[in-house]
C-alpha cells in the first residue's frame, strides 16, 4: 500500500484537476515528468485515478486522505520554502500569488528581492469568503497566516502566509503558478518604483507592447 500511496502520489492526487495531462500535473507540482508519470501509473493501477480523455479521481475522498498524509508529513518535517509555494495548490479554493511573489513569477524568476530564508513571507490573494477556510487549511500544514507582513520572531517558524482578501479574483497562469494579472502586478511595482525599477525594465524587455519607459543602468539589481 505504501509503495502506491507515498507522499509523491499524495501530492499528485492533491494537485490533479479533472482533464489534466501528466505533463500538466508535473508542471503544476514543479516536479520531473517521469516522477509524476510513475506515481500516476501506480495510482491508476490501484484504482485511485482513471484516464478518460484526461486524468480524473475515481473518488473525491481520496483527495481528503491525501491532504491528511501531506499535512501529517509537514507536522514531522516543516515545509521548505519551495514546498510552501506548492501547498496552496492543494487547497479547494481559488488563489493567486500577489505583491513580491507576483513580480517574481511575471519576471519568470528574473527578479527576486533578497528575502531572508529565516524570515520568509508568501503573499497570496484569496476571496473574502474563503479566508476562514484558508486559515484552517494552512494551520493544518503548520503555516501561520496574517493579513500584514509580521516582523521576524512574531510568528512561529521562518514562513508566514500573508493573505490579501479580495471580493473577487482574476487569475492568470504563468509557468504553472496562479498569479494576479500582469497589469495589476505592474501597478503594484509602479507604486513601489524605487524597489522595482529594474524589474519593470525587465518586464519591458520580456513582453511586447508594454512601453513602460523605464531606464536603468546595465547590471543594476534591486536590493532588499
Amino acid at each position: 500500500m505504501y509503495e502506491v500511496y507515498d507522499e509523491t502520489a499524495a501530492r499528485v492526487l492533491l494537485a490533479l484537476e479533472r482533464g489534466d495531462s501528466i505533463r500538466r500535473v508535473a508542471h503544476r507540482l514543479q516536479t520531473p515528468y517521469e516522477t509524476v508519470r510513475q506515481a500516476v501509473n501506480r495510482l491508476e493501477d490501484a484504482g485511485y485515478i482513471r484516464y478518460d480523455g484526461g486524468l480524473a479521481l475515481t473518488d473525491d475522498q481520496v483527495r481528503t486522505a491525501a491532504r491528511e498524509l501531506v499535512a501529517a508529513s509537514a507536522g514531522v518535517s516543516p515545509p521548505s520554502i519551495e514546498e510552501a509555494y506548492l501547498i496552496p495548490q492543494f487547497g479547494d479554493w481559488p488563489f493567486a500569488f500577489t505583491r513580491i511573489d507576483a513580480v517574481y513569477i511575471w519576471t519568470q524568476g528574473g527578479y527576486q528581492v533578497g528575502r531572508d530564508p529565516e524570515d520568509y513571507p508568501l503573499f497570496i490573494a484569496v476571496r473574502e469568503q474563503d479566508v476562514t477556510s484558508w486559515k484552517r487549511f494552512f494551520k493544518s500544514f503548520g503555516l501561520p497566516t496574517t493579513f500584514e507582513r509580521q516582523p521576524r520572531g512574531e510568528t512561529a517558524g521562518p514562513l508566514q502566509i500573508v493573505l490579501d482578501p479580495q471580493s473577487s479574483l482574476e487569475i492568470e497562469d504563468v509557468e504553472g503558478y496562479p498569479v494576479i494579472p500582469r497589469e495589476e502586478t505592474i501597478a503594484y511595482m509602479q507604486d513601489n518604483y524605487a524597489q522595482f525599477q529594474s524589474a519593470l525594465a525587465m518586464l519591458d524587455r520580456m513582453y511586447d507592447g508594454l512601453d513602460l519607459g523605464v531606464t536603468y543602468r546595465e547590471g543594476e539589481r534591486a536590493q532588499s
